[in-house]
């Protein structure tokens, strides 16, 4: 009987969570354990009795949406081209996933940052793999480059559902689907082929870099 209700109290564990991140992704971080349980169909004692607080919940869901965002983004590496074009006929990626990444990001605050860092670090695996499969090429400075793509890509994200204002998840999604051709086939040319002309710009900055700079001694001449 013990590990019956172990198995119980963890289905009912895991259910207050996915339906916490449906409410997050759906209403924001200011979703009511009353709304949450609602959701669950379970008690908001109940969700007082596994989690304690809703500080407590959060750091939960913020740890599983971001598994699974990991899994998808790992599958997009493994093979690049079917998921996309699979993604444009047949979405498959969970509306509520990407909007709650974008709520996580748009609350602001050290919560923000340590989202963002913790997205950072789990796409530093999938970025690595992506270069040792030969799909991506090495960087001067793969942290950069890194920490540059995380925030680029979540900023995108967050201007576009500010604007659009969607009433759902899956609405949001339905407008990227829209501006599909307008924005994927750019994202794709800048990644593959960049947009300068030549390389004489970065080769500069580079030789900047690797030269020694006396700042007090340019000021004062």
């Amino acid at each position: 009987m013990r590990i019956a209700r172990e198995v119980v109290d963890l289905t009912a564990r895991a259910r207050i969570r996915d339906a916490a991140i449906e409410c997050f992704a759906q209403s924001g971080f200011g979703a009511s354990f009353r709304t949450i349980a609602a959701h669950a169909e379970v008690s908001p004692g109940l969700i007082t009795h596994h989690f304690g607080s809703k500080e407590a919940l959060r750091e939960e869901c913020d740890a599983e949406v971001l598994r699974r965002y990991r899994d998808i983004k790992t599958n997009a590496v493994d093979a690049p081209s079917a998921h996309l074009l699979t993604e444009l006929t047949q979405p498959t990626s969970s509306p509520t996933i990407l909007v709650y990444l974008i709520r996580a990001v748009g609350a602001g605050g050290p919560g923000a940052r340590r989202f963002l860092d913790r997205l950072t670090d789990d796409m530093r695996d999938v970025m690595a793999r992506g270069v040792e499969s030969g799909l991506v090429r090495p960087s001067r400075d793969e942290e950069a480059r890194l920490r540059y793509l995380t925030y680029q890509t979540m900023g995108a994200l967050l201007v576009q559902f500010l604007v659009t204002s969607p009433a759902t998840p899956d609405e949001f999604v339905a407008t990227l689907g829209d501006a599909g051709s307008d924005v994927i086939l750019p994202i794709l040319e800048l990644a593959t082929e960049g947009y300068l002309a030549d390389r004489s710009i970065l080769d500069d900055y580079v030789r900047f870099l690797a030269e020694p700079h006396d700042d007090q001694g340019a000021s004062a001449s």
